[in-house]
Order: structure tokens, then sequence, then C-alpha cells
């Protein structure tokens, strides 16, 4: 007969899940209303995130004007428009830029640290499974990529592999990889010594079934925990770049970006910069405050309690 799973969940993350409370529920709200606004952006009759808009330019929130929208025949026509949180320098609509950024700094939130989750989470698994030489090779692999200071080698990646979302991405999951693994290993020392994993190896199961069945599933919940901590650096890091000029390239819009921009207009329009950093800081503690209360739902010693 072909083996069956019984996958349970524990009780104690069934009575916790019922008493998780606004530190939980606020930010799902958030991150949430975040990602309906981004994805559903071109929905809203916005003008153009590049529309430049010569006569007002670093214009107060509420400030009527005129912009270039597209009507129902995709015919560009002049229409009286409210910028609700004001201009940048050029006169761009702040709004839209927003909700358009928030595409390209939750992409870099959220793709960085999969691809970094993937690739360490597997060479981390890997490393504390089978020890020895491996081990070894993987360990000093993850301690020379965090010899170098973290600034540093991201910089040197982002000129390396030169401008684009695409590059970045790539050189922030680089960055973090040595960190999953880390985390990954960990978990599997933990785990590889328990009673249910000896026992299936008296059994005869096999190295990949092992891994796959027994140790695979219990190391994954704290290191997708850990992950969405990372989510919010990764953010963090977004902004840090654009502030460089190592970011997202322009006209494409990005929270970080749009900080840098009105870097230069802090006393005169303060709200060019406040603006997309409440939205970054309050996305990048709702990531926080999510991946606590996840790792603190999943953490083995408190399900023993």
């Amino acid at each position: 007969m072909p083996e069956t799973f019984d996958v349970t969940v524990p009780d104690t993350w069934i009575s916790r899940s019922k008493h998780l409370g606004l530190s939980f529920w606020l930010p799902v709200v958030w991150l949430s209303f975040v990602v309906l606004m981004a994805l559903s952006a071109n929905i809203f009759e916005l003008p153009d995130y590049g529309h430049i808009d010569w006569n007002h330019p670093a214009a107060p929130p509420g400030t009527a004007g005129t912009v270039i929208l597209n009507d129902q025949n995709g015919e560009s026509i002049p229409s009286d428009y409210i910028y609700w949180l004001g201009t940048d320098p050029l006169g761009r609509d702040i709004f839209t830029r927003l909700i358009f950024g928030a595409r390209a700094s939750l992409l870099v939130g959220l793709i960085a640290p999969m691809i970094a989750l993937v690739t360490g989470g597997t060479l981390g698994l890997l490393a504390g499974f089978y020890r020895g030489r491996f081990e070894a090779v993987v360990v000093a692999l993850m301690d020379i990529i965090l010899a170098f200071p973290g600034l540093v080698l991201l910089l040197a990646l982002a000129f390396y592999f030169g401008p684009g979302l695409d590059k970045l991405i790539l050189a922030l999951a680089i960055l973090i990889i040595p960190a999953f693994c880390r985390v990954a290993r960990a978990n599997t020392l933990t785990w590889v010594q328990r009673d249910f994993i000896l026992a299936a190896r008296a059994v005869g199961a096999s190295d990949l079934r092992i891994l796959c069945c027994h140790l695979f599933p219990n190391v994954i919940i704290p290191v997708a925990a850990y992950g969405l901590l990372i989510v919010a650096v990764m953010i963090i890091a977004e902004g840090a770049m654009s502030f460089l000029g190592l970011g997202v390239p322009a006209p494409t819009p990005s929270w970080g970006g749009m900080i840098a921009e009105g870097k230069e207009f802090l006393d005169e329009a303060p709200h060019i910069s406040l603006i997309p950093a409440i939205a970054m800081f309050l996305t990048v503690l709702s990531f926080n405050l999510l991946g606590d209360r996840l790792r603190e739902l999943t953490d083995v010693k408190n399900l023993k309690r």
C-alpha cells in the first residue's frame, strides 16, 4: 500500500491564531490595502506618473490643476484634477507616483527575499543535514559574503550588474543569502537529531524523503517567518539605494526615489519626502510586526508551553 502522511496543526497554533490581536490584524489590513492599490493602479483615472505640470511644481496637497487623462476611447483629453497629496518638484502627481512606486518597492521587498530564501534555505538545509566537507564549504562561502561590508558589497554589485529593477533585486538577493542559509542550517541542526528523524533513518527512509517530508516542513516555518522581517529590510535597502542614485532608474517611481527627490525642498515643501516616507514607515512597521507575531506563533519553545 502506498504510504500516507497525516499532517496536523498543533492545537497551540490554533488557539494562538484566535488571539493574534491588533498587532497582527492592523498590519494585515495595511499591507492588503497597499498591495490592492498597487495591483489596481491602472484601473483608476489618474494622470501618468511621468506627466509634468509646470504650473504647479512642489504644490501642496489639495491643489487644483489640469492634467491629461485618457477617456473610455483611449484619447487623451485635458481634465480638471485635484492633487490630493500635492506634486513633486517637477509638478508630477505624488498620489499617482506613490501608488505606482509601491509596485517597485514591493517587488524588491518580496522577490529578493524569495530568491534568497530558496537559495540560502536550500544550502542551509543541505549543510545542516549532510555536515562534513559540504557544510564546511557552504559556511566558508557564506562567511566570505558576510566579510564584505553590506553597503560596499551592494554598491559593487549594483555597479557590476548596472541599473534596472531586476538587477537591483538580484544584488539584494545575493546580499541576504547568508542570512537565510544560517537560519535554515541552525534549525536543521536542531531537528536532525530528533527521535522521529532517527526513526525514519532506522526504517530505511532515503535522504530525499527525510529532507522533503520530515525536515523541510519544520525548517521552512521559522525561515519564512524570518523572511517577513527581511522584507522590511529590503524595502529600506531599496530606499537607500534610490537615495544614492543606484535604485530604480527614472522615470519609474519608487518610494526611495520619491524621498530622494524631495530632499532639497524639505524647508519649502516637506510633503514631497514626508508622504512617501510615511508610506514606507507604515509598510516596514507592518512587515516587522507581522514577522514578529508569526515567529512567536511558530516558535518551537513556545509551542511546548
